[in-house]
Parts: structure tokens; sequence; C-alpha cells
């Protein structure tokens, strides 16, 4: 079941994707369109090798760009800014590289939040903002982090049941927490936008 609801999730991300890239050649100036492509390629990493998932988390960064440098304060690009530098930092091995993108996503996180307030999930994403590095320094530490960020793992947080011993049972928790927040909001709400864009669903099983 959960290999088909995968595939359910590649298709309808990449058939977003080229959606949203039809979209750009007939309106380049479209920050709603851009944040959908930066969101749909940041969906589709989870479903690559380390090195693919980095190059694409750098396309997703470049759309969210560009939709922000159209309009600034535009929340949910703001959001899913923070998202795909936290991503890249959990790829990148170097503690003090992975920093510089840890500390990015926070500003963007800050942002998103100052715009909308009231929104539950970009305040989350920001608290948890400053728990990321320690999980990032832990994964790598214990090797995980491939593992948490391979292909089709769709979920993350289920590498920390094959750690063994007391200490790794203490972080477990951390781990899911955090990891599992990140990759269950970026599907949140590049789900919700992506249905509010009008792009038909997956095919039913």
């Amino acid at each position: 079941m959960e290999i088909q609801n995968d595939f359910d999730r590649l298709m309808f991300f990449e058939h977003a994707r080229r959606s949203a890239q039809v979209t750009y050649d007939k309106n380049p100036l479209d920050a709603e369109n851009l944040t959908r492509w930066g969101g749909a390629l940041l969906e589709l990493s989870t479903f690559q090798s380390v090195q693919d998932s980095k190059s694409m988390i750098k396309d997703a960064i470049s759309r969210l760009d560009e939709a922000l440098s159209i309009d600034p304060r535009k929340h949910d690009a703001l959001w899913c800014m923070g998202n795909a530098q936290t991503s890249y930092a959990f790829l990148t091995p170097d503690k003090d590289e992975a920093k510089g993108y840890f500390d990015a996503a926070y500003v963007f996180f800050e942002k998103a939040v100052n715009e909308d307030p009231g929104n539950e999930l970009y305040r989350k994403s920001f608290e948890v903002a400053t728990k990321v590095p320690e999980l990032h320094s832990e994964l790598h530490k214990q090797g995980l982090s491939q593992q948490a960020m391979g292909p089709g793992s769709g979920g993350g947080p289920s590498t920390s049941s094959s750690v063994k011993g007391p200490k790794a049972q203490k972080s477990s928790d951390l781990k899911y927490d955090i990891f599992g927040w990140v990759i269950l909001a970026v599907t949140i709400v590049a789900w919700v936008g992506f249905t509010k864009a009008n792009v038909p669903p997956p095919p039913s099983r």
C-alpha cells in the first residue's frame, strides 16, 4: 500500500511540475505558479539519489527565488524556500556548510510567519528550525541521512527504528518529530497549493 501511495505521490507531483513548466512558458512572471513549481521539485527530490536530490532542490530554490523576486512578501514561497534550504542542509554532510542553509531557512520561516502570523504551519516550522541542526549532527553521526532522504523513502522517520542502543532510542522521538514534521509539512502545503491550482489528482487506486 505504501508503495502505491509513493507512486501516486510521484505521479501527482511530476504532473504538477510539468503543468507548472507549461504555465511558465506562457507567463514567466506568475509567482503563484513558480511557487507550485518549486514545491513540486522539492517533493520530487525525495524520490532521488542524494546527488540528484541536491540538484533538484537547487532547481527548486531557483524557482522560489524567481517567485520571491516578483513578490518578496509571498508567504507560501517564503515558507517553501525555508523547507528547500532545510532539505539541502540535511543532504550536506559538512556541519559548517549545512549551518549556512539552516540559518537561511530560519530567516525564511521567520519572514513567512511575519507575513502570515496566524498560520500554525509556519509557526511550527519556525519553532522547529532552531532544533534541526541538532538532528543533522545526529543523523550524519549515525550515517542515517542517506537512508532518511534516499529514493522512495516517503517518510524518513521510520529509519530511527533501525538504530540500536539506548542513546538511539532516546533521540528517536526528536528525529521523528523534526524530520517527520519537515516531510509532512512540505507534503501538506504542496498538496493544498496544487489542489487550489486545479491540478488533477493522482489516479485512484
